[in-house]
């Protein structure tokens, strides 16, 4: 009995946060259906989602939230498996490194995005270091690569956390792998290069799938970085979201939602037709070995 209470216990905090997600996915779905009693609408109805799916600036928001996810998640899925590489060739899969490698994930995205505006601005670091170089002779030689359509500002923040995010996430499976059959395939006579690509890399590509699917969902929904170091049009559609929610029209809330609900639904589906992408190349892969 006491160890059954004690499970409770443990799971308290889990149960409480899952209730809590619950809870606000059925609000979302609930007022995106124009349900907002407070607002006196109490009559379900499915014509908010089509309002927002004839929004030329609703679908180009969507479009630029999918860029952004991808180049981020890719970028920093390649460079982070890179970065862990090299820790475990250098075998530094613990102490001091390790730890400076986590320092950028615990980070907050607000400060991540000062610290891009400092380095990567017209005004920036790298600015004026090529001034003084004599490298510029103006700062507006500078490429803009912040506040601009192609939101690399925001790509450029997310990978300054995501690269270290998928080396941690990557590293304790991926030396286990390379201690073992990384090792063995170069006693066969396999060159390090050849074992990292041909044994280490495709048995990680599960864990690197998850962390790969981890930063694009989170890049996809993201607030802060898109709003931040993005351009003004178009815009994310988390920020177009935001500013659809916080209209001082209350009647645009149940738009807002119904926005909420196609990023939700778009996550899922993306999260889902990965997962069994990524499960049938596992196999595969599997397989083949």
């Amino acid at each position: 009995m006491k160890r059954q209470l004690k499970i409770l216990l443990l799971l308290l905090p889990f149960l409480a946060v899952t209730g809590l997600v619950l809870v606000s996915v059925w609000t979302v779905l609930a007022q995106s259906l124009g349900y907002i009693p407070a607002f006196g609408l109490t009559e379900p109805t499915l014509d908010y989602y089509i309002q927002v799916f004839a929004n030329e600036d609703f679908l180009g928001a969507v479009l630029v939230s999918l860029r952004i996810a991808l180049w981020s998640a890719v970028l920093a899925a390649v460079l982070g498996v890179l970065v862990c590489a090299a820790l475990i060739r250098c075998r530094k899969t613990e102490g001091g490194l390790l730890y400076a490698v986590r320092i950028p994930i615990l980070v907050p995205h607000a400060v991540v995005a000062v610290f891009v505006v400092q380095i990567f601005s017209q005004t920036g670091l790298i600015a004026r270091a090529g001034y003084a170089l004599g490298l510029l002779e103006d700062y507006s030689q500078f490429p803009q690569l912040l506040y601009t359509p192609s939101y690399l500002g925001a790509i450029l923040a997310y990978l300054w956390k995501e690269i270290p995010f998928v080396a941690y996430f990557v590293l304790a499976f991926m030396s286990a792998i390379s201690a073992t059959l990384g090792e063995a395939a170069e006693n066969l006579g396999a060159s390090p290069v050849r074992s990292f690509f041909e044994v280490t890399l495709p048995l990680s590509i599960p864990v690197i799938s998850k962390a790969f699917l981890i930063i694009f969902i989170f890049a996809f929904g993201g607030y802060e970085l898109p709003l931040l170091l993005g351009s003004t049009l178009p815009k994310a559609l988390s920020v177009q979201t935001y500013f659809s929610y916080t209209s001082p029209d209350l009647l645009q809330r149940p738009l807002a939602m119904a926005m909420n609900g196609v990023m939700l639904l778009l996550s899922v589906g993306m999260a889902l037709a990965y997962s069994l992408v990524v499960n049938r190349l596992s196999r595969r892969i599997g397989g083949a070995r």
